[in-house]
C-alpha cells in the first residue's frame, strides 16, 4: 500500500501528533494553537482530512496515526528522487554531496549504511 500524501503544514501537525499520541482531539487542538497558531476550525480540518486519506484514525475523540514519522519521510524522500532526479539515488547524492559538507562521522556512517545493505541487512 502507498503511503499517503502529507504536505508540509500537515507533517507539522503530525509532527505534533507522533509526540503526543494517543491524544485527545481536544488536547491536539490546544497543542496545535500553542505550536502552530492555528484556529481550533483548522485543527479539525486537518484532523478530518488526514483521516479520509488514511493517515490517522479519530475514534472516540482520540487521534492516533495510521502512518509513523519513518514511512511519511521515506515517501517524501522517494518522492522527490523520483521526481527531481529522474529515480536516480546516485544523482541526488551527487547532488546533495556537492552542495552539503559530510562530517568524516556521517560519512561513516553513511558507508556503514551500504555496507549492511549489501550483507541483505536492513536500515
Amino acid at each position: 500500500m502507498e503511503t499517503p500524501k502529507i504536505f508540509e503544514s500537515e507533517y507539522r501537525f503530525c509532527l505534533i501528533l507522533w509526540e503526543h499520541e494517543p491524544i485527545k482531539s481536544s488536547e491536539l487542538v490546544s497543542l496545535c494553537k500553542e505550536q502552530l497558531g492555528w484556529k481550533p476550525t483548522t485543527t479539525y480540518t486537518v484532523i478530518k482530512r488526514l483521516s479520509e486519506r488514511g493517515v490517522l484514525k479519530n475514534e472516540n475523540t482520540v487521534v492516533t496515526s495510521l502512518v509513523s514519522k519513518d514511512e511519511a519521510q521515506a515517501a517524501e524522500i522517494n518522492e522527490m528522487v523520483e521526481k527531481t532526479f529522474e529515480g536516480s539515488l546516485p544523482a541526488f547524492i551527487a547532488a546533495f554531496t556537492r552542495h552539503q559538507k559530510l562530517s568524516e562521522k556521517e560519512i561513516d556512517a553513511v558507508q556503514d549504511m551500504i555496507d549492511r545493505y549489501r550483507k541483505g541487512g536492513s536500515r
